[in-house]
């Protein structure tokens, strides 16, 4: 779902035009400005570019608002999240309490000496 609804907002220039080409017959009797005109050959080019230049007066909004959002959803995120208790009884204490996992198994058997070319 939430896939289709960002699909519909990354297409949604090319519904429009979809949307004019498949019922622009329709515009161009309903909402073209000019029908009184028909010299002028609009046939809802009119009614098309207005309803272009409205959706790009939404981008142009959208990308404050989104960044509005994401930078304040750091800070509403941690407020609601209280940090998890350290329990220092449960780490090990100690010298060489991590240590002595990183001591190989052998230790080594001399100085390693490339062959001489």
């Amino acid at each position: 779902m939430l896939a289709a609804l960002v699909l519909l907002q990354t297409f949604s220039r090319e519904l429009l035009v979809v949307d004019f080409a498949l019922n622009q017959a329709t515009i161009t009797a309903r909402y073209c400005v000019n029908k009184a005109r028909p010299m002028l050959h609009c046939d809802g080019k009119c009614y098309f570019a207005k309803q272009l230049k409205k959706q790009q007066d939404q981008e142009n909004k959208a990308p404050n608002s989104a960044k509005e959002k994401l930078e304040m959803l750091p800070t509403a995120f941690l407020s609601l999240v209280p940090p998890a208790p350290i329990c220092w009884a449960s780490l090990p204490t100690g010298y060489g309490a991590y240590t002595a996992a990183w001591v190989p198994a052998r230790a080594a058997q001399g100085v390693f000496q490339p062959p001489q070319a």
